[in-house]
This record gives structure tokens, sequence and C-alpha cells, in this order.
């Protein structure tokens, strides 16, 4: 495989006419690491991604891959290997001619172009299936032969539009797993377009939050879940309590309540990010407020619930499920326990 390069993006603008699709986007992914742009549909993330590939050119700013820049390079010039959400496989061919026809366009030797498509197909295990034709594939092996023509080209970069989008859930985490244990192997600078945050988080060593096509934040998927920068973060990646009112006296006041918050905060209106999960629920026992259940939702691992707390506030609430232990009923009274230390507050 080629060296991995790393990719700059800085202060990328586009638009169609009047309609801003991306709006000064900045970003730096190193080399060797996968990297995912996440949002939802309309954020700017699938076309930011084609940017990089070669399919448009910026209205402002500039695109550097390697340290070279790539602005206005089309996409045959420039290094990349793009996997597209449908596959684009061509159903004539055999997977053996489909993974070669990048290497033809390239005019690569057969003997190279031979060696090369035996070496991708072996990295994705379907070397065994490799004079069939796509129809008698799988999904998660036709995901696989467009993964291997890609990677035949020797990219410095590879580009995942979407890619699982088109199988069904059991067969996405499997192929996921393969994706990240291939990209770990080769080390090959990788960058995803998705609007599936557990594919994002399970996936990626970094992410870009994306909406309305600017950046609102960049981290580990884990930074991003524990301290959402906005309110969209906090209510995109994941469940969230989001919960608007005052700090006044050291602590949060929302209808009729008053909520726990760390030490230093300063008083004003803001909104409060709480995880279903940072709310305990006693049966008994001292606790930061008394609610009553409005709905209880078993989900297999854990149940949610539905709280009502206060004079006018709704909570979501999880916890594990235990065999023995029944989903408490609509209107049963429970005490919420909240650590201040699982807040996040969030100036409004």
């Amino acid at each position: 495989m080629s060296e991995p390069a790393g990719v700059a993006i800085e202060h990328v603008s586009f638009g169609y006419g009047a309609t801003r699709v991306l709006d000064g986007v900045s970003l730096d992914i190193r080399k060797g690491e996968f990297f995912a742009f996440l949002g939802p549909s309309g954020s700017g993330k699938t076309t930011l991604l084609r940017l990089v590939a070669g399919f448009g050119t910026p209205d402002s700013g500039r695109i550097l891959i390697g340290g070279r820049d790539a602005t206005r390079q089309p996409p045959w010039a420039r290094n990349v290997g793009l996997v597209f959400q449908n596959y684009a496989l061509w159903p004539h061919m055999t997977v053996a001619e489909n993974v070669a026809f990048g290497l033809q366009r390239r005019r690569v030797p057969r003997a190279e172009r031979d060696r090369r498509v035996r070496a991708a197909l072996d990295l994705v295990g379907l070397a065994q299936l490799m004079d069939r034709r796509p129809a008698q594939l799988s999904g998660g092996q036709q995901q696989r032969v467009a993964i291997a023509r890609t990677l035949a080209i020797e990219p410095e970069v590879l580009l995942l539009d979407e890619p699982l989008s088109n199988l069904d859930a059991g067969l996405r985490a499997g192929v996921r797993a393969e994706l990240v244990e291939l990209q770990r192997r080769l080390g090959l600078t990788t960058i995803l377009v998705t609007h599936d945050q557990e594919e994002a988080n399970a996936a990626a060593d970094r992410m870009a939050v994306l909406n309305d096509g600017k950046v609102l934040q960049v981290g580990r998927p884990s930074e991003l879940y524990d301290r959402p920068a906005s309110r969209f973060v906090a209510g995109f990646l994941g469940t969230a309590n989001l919960i608007e009112g005052r700090v006044d006296g050291g602590a949060f006041q929302a209808g009729g309540a008053r909520l726990p918050l760390p030490p230093g905060v300063a008083a004003g209106p803001a909104v409060l990010a709480l995880r279903p999960q940072a709310l305990r629920l006693l049966r008994e026992g001292d606790a930061t407020l008394p609610a009553r259940v409005l709905r209880a939702e078993f989900l297999g691992g854990h149940v949610r619930y539905t709280l009502e707390a206060g004079e006018a506030l709704t909570l979501v609430a999880e916890e594990p499920h235990l065999r023995g232990l029944d989903p408490l009923p609509p209107g049963a009274p429970v005490g919420v326990a909240i650590d201040a230390s699982q807040a996040t507050l969030l100036r409004a």
C-alpha cells in the first residue's frame, strides 16, 4: 500500500447558486487515523467528502492531501479511493474483473494488476470468490468487493460514503468490525461519512459533527458524547435530557425542581444536558427529587423510563434490566438521584 497521507481542509465553502452547502469548514485529519463526518441529511458531510475526492471544486478555501494542494486536481490525479454507498459494481464482470477495473484505467501492466487484485481480495477474505459475479454474492460480500477494488489502486486516503447503509442491521455490525480491523492493520487514513452515530462511535478515532454546512465540534466519540459543546451536539449524539432553566444559588432551577450542579457555576439562563443513564432511579431512600413514572419501555438490555418530576419537568432515565426486576408501572412513585459531575451546562 501507499504511504498514508493526512488531509487538511482549510476554510472550505461551497454552494449551488444562492444555496450555501458548506460554510468555512476547517478540519485536520491525521495520517493513519479513522475519521468520521457525522451529521443529519443536508448537513454537508457528503458534499465535503466529494470535494476531498475531487468531484467538485470549493468556492473558496483549499484541500491539501499529504501536504500537496489538491483543491483543483481532478479525481484521477489524486491518490484517493472512494467506496460508494451503492457499491457501483459492474454486474456483467466477475469479482476479479471489478477489482481490476481501476487498475486497467490506470494502465497498470497485466502482471502487476493480477498481483494487486489477488492481494486486495486476500485482504478482504474473498480470493476464493474471484470468479463469481456480484449477483452471486451477499450484500456484505459485495461491499467487501467494493472495498477491495478501492484498495487495489493503493490509495493514500480511503473515503467511505455511507458504506454500510444498504446492509441489514445484523450484517452491518459484522462488516463494520471487519472494516475497522482492516483499517487498523493497514494504517490507512480513512474518512467515513455517516448519519449513524453508532457507526461513527464504533469505528472512528475522531469525528466531526456537522450541521447546516458548519463543523460544530471535533473530537473523540466519547469526548463529544460526554462533553457536548452545543445543544445540537448533545441532542444528536444519543438521547439527552435538554432542560431549559436558570442557574441560581448554586443549583439549576427548572419546572419547579432544583437540580445539582458542579460548584462555581455562574448564575443566569442555561440549558442542562443530562444523559438518561446519569439519572439513577431509587425505589426507596434519599433522592435528588421525587418523580412518577409516565411510561416504561422495555428495550432488552435496559428499560427506558419517561418520568414526571417537579411541577412541569419531563425526564428520560434508563436502567439496566436484570432478570426478576420488572419495569415499574405507569404512575409508580420513584426517586431520582442525579450526580452533578455527569451534568453538562450549555448557556442558552
